[in-house]
């Protein structure tokens, strides 16, 4: 398992383009359908925007037409779960597991095998195709 990477929150706003810390440090979302990565279908994998640890692999992403790229699974130990109560509602929040940054909700309305999806900001993930 990767470090932990902690960072004092002006280090984050140096590093980070403003859309992607109030995702990743404010637990902001994009608007529906905005995303870079809504449709992408190729094949590669999802990073963390401000860490770069692996998160996602392609072969996990569908199309659940709710406007945020969706995975219906992780790589093992590198998402984290929290209990969100925000908005007046309840939802399972997920974060990098390696520096805490915001990415999305995870909800029980997936396709097989797992029936998760990871509803997941396009500009909390960097793409890097397969070579």
């Amino acid at each position: 398992m990767a470090d932990k990477i902690i960072k004092t929150e002006e280090e984050w706003k140096q590093e980070l383009t403003p859309e992607q810390y109030y995702i990743l440090r404010q637990k902001g979302t994009e608007r529906a359908f905005t995303g870079e990565y809504t449709d992408t279908e190729d094949a590669g994998e999802y990073k963390c925007a401000a860490c770069g640890q692996v998160l996602f692999e392609s072969g996990t992403k569908f199309h659940s037409g709710c406007g945020w790229p969706s995975f219906y699974a992780t790589e093992a130990s590198k998402v984290d779960e929290h209990v969100d109560t925000s908005h007046g509602m309840r939802r399972t929040e997920v974060t990098c597991s390696r520096c805490g940054g915001h990415l999305g909700h995870v909800f029980p309305d997936g396709p097989p095998p797992t029936g998760l999806r990871y509803c997941i900001n396009s500009a909390a993930i960097d793409f890097e195709p397969a070579k």
